[in-house]
Parts: C-alpha cells; structure tokens; sequence
C-alpha cells in the first residue's frame, strides 16, 4: 500500500495453443519445438503437432524426445488440413502458428499475445527471418530479405507497425479463425494470406509488428527453389480466381517480365532467321538488325538490374552470397511467374466446405507422460 491506495496484480496472461503443422519434418522440427517450449510466458501454452508424414521418423522423434507435446493424425497430409484439425484440438482462445522450419525468439509469445491484446486485431504476426546454413541458403534468405526478391511485402523486408494484408506466421484470436472457418483446406499454397484476405472481409485487422521475428531455413537447391515459387505462383490464381478483390497491381510484374522476355526470345530467333534470308518472304534479311537490336533489350535491362543489384549488396552489406543474388532472384521471379500463368491446379477454384472447428479434443493424443 502506498499513499493510501493498492496496486492492483496485472491481469494473468491468458492461456496460448501454438499449433504446428509437420511431414517428415524430422530434421527440423526439434529446434521449432524446442523455441516453443523454451518460451518465457507468464501464462498456460500447450503445443499441438499436426503430423502427416509419409514415414515414422517424424513420430518417433516426437515419442522420444517430445513426450509432452500432444499429437493429431493428419491423414491427409497437407499443411490447411493439418492446421484445421490442430485448431479443432486446441484447447485456448489464442491459437499460434509455427511452421515446423521456423525458429521462435525468445519472449515472441509474450510480445505477440501483447500486440494482439494491445491492438484489438485478429491476427498478429512480423517478419520472416530466413536464415541459411549452406551457401545457396544464406543467398536466398539474401535475396526475400530485400525488394528485389520480396517486392514490398512487409513481413519479408520490414517496415513500420501497422495494419497489412498478411504477416507470419501468426497470432490469433480463436473466435475470429472460427467465424472465418479456419484455412481452407484446398488451398495447398497461399493458404495464409487467402485466410488473412477472409479476415479483413470479414471486418477484422491484420496487424504487423516489427518486432516480432521467425527463423526460417529457405529452401536448399535450385531446382527446390524453383518448384516452391512455381507452386507460389500457381497457387496465387486460385486465391486471385475465389477473391478478385485481393488483386495487387505489384503481382503482375513477373508474369509480364516473363511475357516480354519471351517475346524478346521470338524477336531474337526471327531475327537470326532473317538474317540467313529464310523470311524473305515476311521479313526483309536488312530489317535482321533491328529485330536482333529489339530482341535483346529486355533481357539486357532485366540483367543489368539484377547485376546492379547484386552489386550494391555486395558492397554495401560485405556478404560473399550476393554473387547468387542474380541467380536466385531470376529463378524466384520467372519461376512464379512461370506457375501464374500455368494457371491454378485444376479443381482449385473453388473453395472446400468449412471445417468443423469445435474443439474436439479428443481427437488429439497425449503421449505418455504429458503433464
């Protein structure tokens, strides 16, 4: 008592579900687990695992080193349905995301429930942080760091604290992911920022702190890299195809670079056919010069900005890794591209029935000697 008056205790943290989804995530799953239960948090957190490998080692890793992580079979084995059936076994009001390649910081589940309490929103989440172990990793968590390979997500390049279109991972209030009925099961990409687009529709905020930050391992070849964004950008016109309105003007400029260098690749051919006098008949052997000239200029201008580009991190930033920044982030690029003009998986236009996302907690298992 001071001055005649009592402090009155702080309200209790109120209890958090971190949900992740998980296949064949052996080798990485155990530092996720590991940040989440190392997390100081002055409330309840229980850590759900949605697992849906193809092979035991996930499950035995979970037996043998996680015995007090509860488990839910994921049957079919993508990650919305994981995340669903997580939901629908979550026990709290606050439901977290953590994907099973991400890293949290310490004190991020304090800093998240805080926003999302602070703010009133309904999803709360920051960036990404990509952090590589090879090479190749460390250059492509270089290149979604920066615009050049990020555009002007927030949540990959940072920025102010704010309403956005989507965050990661997320932080959730519960209510909300029911009303909005969780993430849409058909949706094997893009699956957040479709829920997110949902959320907002639905009068919801989608806030971004930039204080908070996941670890996250990029992919670890090429030819991964290139499947990732080709399925990104496949999957980005099934979500345009169910929402119109989520439509950014920043979305087209890959599918029209790869358009126009397409094109420049049709100039050039004609023009070497022109100059041998084989289109005579179309195309004058003198006009040859003019094409070869047309052909080449966007992919001169589209090369000179990634060596440029490459050239300032290398300068600025000292990193041996921007020497790849052109090659990854050509492939990010003409690879979404390259799935966005494919079109969207067939049959993924329209959205599943909504899940039934009661809690249902029975479906989850504690393994033995869960406290």
């Amino acid at each position: 008592m001071t001055g005649g008056t009592t402090r009155e205790a702080p309200p209790p943290a109120p209890p958090v579900s971190v949900i992740v989804p998980a296949r064949d995530a052996h080798a990485t799953l155990p530092a996720t687990l590991e940040s989440i239960l190392a997390q100081r948090y002055d409330g309840t957190v229980e850590v759900i695992v949605a697992e849906g490998s193809r092979t035991p080692a996930t499950r035995s890793l979970l037996r043998r080193r996680f015995p007090g992580v509860r488990v839910v079979h994921n049957r079919e084995g993508t990650i919305p349905a994981a995340l669903n059936l997580a939901l629908a076994a979550a026990a709290h009001g606050i439901v977290v995301r953590c994907d099973a390649h991400s890293v949290l910081p310490a004190g991020y589940l304090a800093r998240a429930v805080d926003t999302l309490l602070r703010t009133g929103a309904v999803n709360v989440g920051g960036r990404v942080h990509p952090v590589g172990r090879t090479f190749f990793e460390r250059a492509v968590a270089l290149t979604t760091s920066t615009r050049l390979g990020a555009g002007d997500s927030r949540y990959r390049i940072g920025g102010p604290e704010g309403p956005v279109d989507t965050v990661f991972p997320g932080a959730f209030r519960r209510s909300a992911l029911e009303a909005a009925g969780g993430w849409d099961a058909t949706l094997l990409r893009n699956e957040d920022y479709e829920l997110n687009w949902r959320l907002r529709r639905a009068g919801g905020t989608v806030w971004f702190d930039p204080a908070l930050a996941a670890d996250y391992r990029p992919r670890g070849g090429l030819g991964a890299l290139a499947r990732q964004y080709f399925a990104y950008g496949r999957w980005k016109r099934a979500v345009l195809a169910r929402h119109p309105g989520s439509w950014r003007a920043r979305q087209m400029v890959p599918p029209i670079l790869l358009t126009a260098l397409a094109g420049s690749a049709t100039a050039g051919a004609a023009a070497a056919l022109a100059a041998t006098g084989a289109l005579a008949p179309w195309i004058a052997p003198d006009a040859w010069p003019g094409l070869a000239g047309a052909a080449s200029a966007v992919p001169a201008v589209y090369l000179t900005a990634l060596l440029s580009a490459a050239a300032v991190l290398l300068l600025s930033r000292r990193r041996a890794e921007a020497l790849l920044v052109p090659v990854v982030a050509a492939t990010i690029h003409l690879a979404w591209a390259a799935g966005f003009l494919a079109g969207a998986p067939a049959g993924a236009r329209d959205p599943s029935p909504a899940p039934d996302l009661r809690p249902a907690r029975a479906v989850a298992r504690r393994r033995p000697g869960a406290g």
